[in-house]
């Protein structure tokens, strides 16, 4: 735990992961903490969507990019949102504040918390700060569906005009209403050549923060109301697999998952004759959790390459999309809702050890670590 509970010191790290834009702490969060007696310091960026001098206008000290492993004092938080830099498997002793995806078992996991162990750092998940209802104080759940919703029609729209090209690079927009109108346009060029009809959009967990954003977005793009199919726990509840997935145009899963249940599709499903479905977009993005319901492709795509084509001997075309980032997509509008969201929950790390959502956070990177250090050979070393 910091020393420096009264005044703590965040270091927002600049993201390394390709394409995002997003930030953990927006220049307002960032005034508003100052002004509450933290010490900030934040690293230069050319991809993060706030220019350094934004930060340094409300009193954020700016130090080079990536230098918080070798200059961070050893009480500071190191605050980010994405993965840390690949290709590095040396010691963590800091308090790391980010979305570390290792406690459902995803790839690397383990590799990942052998490092925290080795240096005595700690994870303080993102993902997993919640309150005492169980809810997390903070997500993007919204602005990846709205995002991934996007996206989807974006490449049905592709396969509609342009079938035989593979759908391209996709670049964030500098706001919500410009992913609209883009989102429009392309409708409108495709709906022609698909006989005058909207495609069907079936969201998956319609209910919850990330469907609720898939939905919005397609009414938005003007997707008429009885082509949008909402499935939530009342449809689900016979359990899967689920004909009417391939019976809708695109299919987009906002499904939040901790337990195996029986898959919503199956490769037989998607090799049959009468499947209608041409794009996925899974939202959760699950890809290495053992738990993913979607088991019909392995690889998560990125915004070089957005989609990666499913093998299957139907010849009709299966896309899918598996961005772990979507919300950057709208990077600055996506970073001003979550750091809001954030914000009492980052004032509370002045009574660290009296947050009922903090001292959650530790206590299941510990358990997470306990777990990890009995399942591989190589941890060695004790809590």
């Amino acid at each position: 735990m910091s020393s420096n509970t009264n005044n703590p010191h965040l270091w927002l790290r600049a993201e390394t992961k390709p394409m995002e834009h997003r930030a953990a702490l927006t220049p307002a969060t960032a005034k508003k903490l100052l002004d509450a007696g933290f010490k900030i310091t934040v690293e230069e960026s050319t991809q993060r969507i706030f220019d350094d001098k934004e930060y340094a206008n409300v009193g954020c000290t700016i130090v080079p990019f990536q230098t918080w492993k070798t200059e961070a004092p050893a009480d500071a938080y190191i605050v980010g949102l994405k993965e840390l830099p690949e290709n590095d498997d040396s010691p963590l002793h800091h308090t790391h504040v980010f979305f570390a995806h290792c406690f459902k078992n995803q790839g690397g996991w383990g590799e990942l918390l052998h490092r925290f162990d080795a240096g005595k750092g700690t994870i303080l998940d993102l993902e997993f700060l919640n309150d005492k209802q169980g809810r997390r104080v903070a997500a993007f759940g919204f602005m990846a569906g709205f995002a991934g919703a996007a996206v989807s029609l974006d490449v049905w729209c592709h396969q509609q005009t342009n079938p035989k090209e593979t759908f391209g690079e996709l670049k964030p927009f500098p706001n919500e209403q410009a992913l609209i109108d883009y989102a429009k346009k392309r409708l409108s060029a495709a709906i022609p050549l698909n006989g005058n009809r909207y495609p069907t959009l079936m969201v998956m967990g319609a209910l919850g923060r990330c469907g609720s954003g898939a939905v919005d977005f397609a009414r938005k793009a003007g997707i008429p109301e009885e082509n949008i199919i909402k499935w939530d726990m009342q449809e689900t509840k016979r359990g899967g697999p689920f004909p009417e997935i391939i019976a809708s145009d695109i299919f987009v899963n906002c499904i939040y998952l901790n337990q195996k249940i029986p898959p919503f599709i199956t490769q037989q499903m998607i090799d049959g004759q009468d499947r209608k479905l041409s794009v996925i977009c899974d939202v959760s993005c699950d890809t290495t959790n053992p738990n993913n319901p979607i088991p019909v492709y392995s690889i998560n795509t990125t915004f070089d390459k957005p989609t990666v084509p499913v093998e299957t001997s139907n010849p009709r075309p299966l896309d899918v999309i598996s961005i772990d980032h979507l919300p950057t997509l709208l990077p600055r509008e996506s970073s001003d809702m979550f750091s809001h969201d954030l914000l009492p929950t980052m004032l509370a790390l002045r009574t660290r050890n009296q947050s009922s959502v903090w001292q959650g956070a530790e206590d299941l990177f510990k358990q997470k670590l306990a777990l990890a250090k009995r399942s591989v050979g190589k941890f060695v070393s004790k809590l």
